[in-house]
């Protein structure tokens, strides 16, 4: 983006509830870069750039790990649904609400789009059970089709 302002800060988890419910525990830091512009092709938008160590229960081992989450996009500012297809490679589209623009809400979505839907801790193995033969020999009982084979039809 160029010709813009920029804006780069720290927020904690605990301030972004959306993102919090999905948290193990709150404590840490998100560090973001927020980069508000027009590009070469006059698209609007902003170039949005975050890093955090997000605290995750594995759903394995149910230990809290810290999953690294780095986010890079640029997003292009839309005001109606069907300018979504005029934005070119490269934008996802930011729907701009009427009553204005909140940055905290733009990385609280990032960071939510890039977590796991099953998190799972680096190196953690896959739980192996050892299950009974569930084949359970019976008596051979009698076909009750195999008279058919002796008959003879006209």
């Amino acid at each position: 983006m160029a010709h813009g302002a920029s804006a780069a800060l720290v927020l904690g988890p605990s301030s972004l509830r959306r993102l919090a419910t999905s948290l193990a525990a709150t404590e840490g830091e998100v560090e973001y870069e927020l980069d508000f512009g027009k590009d070469d092709f006059g698209i609007s938008g902003v170039h949005v750039r975050a890093s955090a160590a997000l605290p995750l229960t594995c759903q394995r081992s149910l230990e809290v790990f810290a999953f690294p989450v780095k986010v890079d996009t640029r997003l292009g500012f839309i005001q109606h649904e069907d300018d979504e297809a005029g934005l070119p490679s490269g934008y996802e589209p930011l729907l701009l609400d009427p009553t204005g623009l909140n940055p905290a809400d733009v990385i609280e979505d990032e960071l939510i789009l890039a977590l796991p839907l099953v998190p799972v801790k680096p190196g953690t193995q896959e739980l192996q059970r050892e299950w009974k033969d569930a084949t359970v020999e019976t008596e051979a009982k009698p076909n009750p089709f195999a008279v058919l084979k002796k008959a003879t039809f006209k």
